[in-house]
């Protein structure tokens, strides 16, 4: 059985504020770990609250977020979905990770460039 994800997006990253998010991914990864599906949906306004409507009439099981206040976080959570939060980097690779159960909330996802060594 399938499971659905919504990752809140800011283009190609993961959105820095769940209050402040317009776009989403909504994606079904299937029991294998395959992302099955992906689909976007682009909100009128950013509202914490209709983004939690949102995940109750979609049947979201997790969300991937980074900044969420602890009250919506609380809700969530009470309504029985899984919150990874302060995930920060390509939203890509947060569901990447997730679909392969390596995903944790606090996750940094940013590429870091080599430090030259001087000497």
């Amino acid at each position: 059985m399938s499971q659905k994800v919504m990752t809140t997006l800011c283009e190609n990253a993961v959105a820095p504020r769940f209050d402040m998010t317009t776009e989403v991914m909504i994606s079904s990864i299937g029991a294998d770990g395959r992302i099955e599906k992906n689909r976007t949906i682009v909100l009128a306004h950013a509202s914490a609250e209709d983004l939690c409507q949102l995940i109750s009439k979609e049947g979201i099981e997790v969300v991937i977020c980074n900044g969420i206040e602890e009250e919506f976080f609380e809700y969530l959570t009470w309504k029985k979905v899984r919150v990874l939060d302060s995930v920060m980097g390509s939203w890509e690779h947060a569901l990447n990770l997730f679909a392969q159960g390596k995903l944790k909330a606090g996750s940094i996802l940013f590429d870091r460039p080599e430090r030259k060594s001087h000497g």
